[in-house]
Formats: structure tokens, sequence, C-alpha cells
């Protein structure tokens, strides 16, 4: 018999409430595009914080766009 397929991100252990929808996985392994520096999940407003750039990327159906084009630049 085979096992039924989860979608990526799907997985127990993969997701917590910090991080709603988003793969901690992923979250661990992602960096600012620009500063290559740490970010954090902002899951109020579904952006992906980067403090060294002062930029928030948005994070669409739990897939960050970490295009720094899209990102909203923080004050």
């Amino acid at each position: 018999m085979t096992e039924p397929m989860t979608e990526p991100g799907t997985e127990p252990g993969t997701e917590n409430e910090d991080t709603g929808n988003l793969d901690v996985k992923l979250l661990e392994l992602l960096v600012c595009p620009l500063t290559k520096g740490s970010l954090k999940y902002d899951a109020e407003n579904s952006e992906l914080i980067s403090e060294k750039a002062k930029l928030a990327y948005p994070v669409r159906g739990g897939i960050p766009i970490m295009l720094p084009s899209e990102a909203r630049a923080l004050e």
C-alpha cells in the first residue's frame, strides 16, 4: 500500500502557531536577499521582516515573495 501524499509544509512538526502556514524549516533557511541577514515572521501581517534592510517581504498563500521590488519599506 502507498501512503497518502501531503503537500509541502503540511507534515507534522513543520508548522507552529508562530508561523501559521509558513513552513518552519523554510523559515530557518531563508535570509534577506539584500543583506543576507536573518528574517522574522510577522504572522499578523503575513510578512517576513528584515530588520537590517528595513523591509517586509510578503507571504502569500504560505509562499514567501523574496523580491525587493515586492517588499514594503519599514519606517
